[in-house]
């Protein structure tokens, strides 16, 4: 099974600050990490291709210092990783974001599944695996937490719902999101290491893939946003004294007031 896992570049969350002029993420000088639930992704195509074969590419856009983190990728195990920059792909929402990597996607081209993590830690939309599904006209599983079985043609997944679980099965080439508790990525091993600094990353600009620069980056991107910030965490506290009773009585009539 060939399979393509997305990859973002974020910004590590404990070093991020905000803008307080233009309300953005600070990412200028700010270590970036690979998006967690992304790990997950690679982790579980990992697992998919030592049960039943075949190559696993790690895809990403981004600038082009992101080709160092999908070496972390190299390192972890996938076969090759291809990045995706063009100073056109800058300022993208997640529906020019989905575009470019359908793009991507057509370009490399013989896959069987992709797999994404469910959402980002910046964005936090969960809209780019369903996005790019959508504009390749492939079927897709979402808040995907166990592959129950893998055939010819097709997945079987349990996915979270609102109560409880769903078993769905899929025809493939299809894409899943993948949450969380599906695995645990696994670290580079030395030999990973090793063979990821010797690894080169190919980049693929907006001519390369074939892509409208009307649909990608800033000019694709109808989502405008407005302000982003820290929320205020503090908040007034209250202790109730008297006995069990007592407090039990005071506290549901605050919250009969709070309705």
């Amino acid at each position: 099974m060939n399979i393509i896992v997305c990859v973002k570049q974020v910004p590590n969350p404990e070093n991020a600050n905000f803008n307080e002029k233009s309300n953005t993420v600070m990412r200028e000088g700010v270590k970036a990490i690979i998006n967690p639930l992304d790990l997950n992704a690679i982790e579980e195509a990992l697992r998919l291709r030592d049960k039943t074969g075949g190559r696993v590419t790690a895809l990403s856009m981004g600038i082009p210092e992101a080709s160092q983190l999908l070496k972390e990728a190299v390192g972890m195990g996938v076969d090759e990783a291809v990045l995706l920059s063009d100073p056109l792909f800058a300022g993208a929402d997640t529906l020019a974001t989905s575009y470019t990597l359908s793009k991507g996607v057509q370009k490399k081209g013989n896959y069987h599944l992709i797999i994404c993590g469910k959402q980002s830690i910046d964005g936090d939309t969960a809209q780019v695996g369903p996005s790019l599904a959508e504009k390749l006209g492939i079927p897709h599983i979402t808040c995907v937490d166990k592959i129950e079985e893998t055939g010819e043609g097709f997945i079987k997944c349990r996915r979270i719902a609102d109560e409880g679980y769903e078993i769905v099965q899929m025809k493939l080439p299809g894409l899943i999101t993948v949450v969380k508790g599906i695995n645990e990525p696994r670290l580079p091993t030395l030999k990973g290491i090793m063979r990821s600094k010797k690894a080169e990353i190919p980049i693929w600009n907006c001519e390369d893939i074939g892509a409208d620069a009307g649909q990608c980056g800033f000019s694709g991107s109808p989502t405008k946003v407005f302000k982003s910030f820290v929320p205020d965490r503090r908040v007034d506290s209250r202790i109730i004294a008297g006995s069990p009773e007592e407090q039990a009585a005071i506290l549901l009539e605050e919250l009969k007031k709070a309705l």
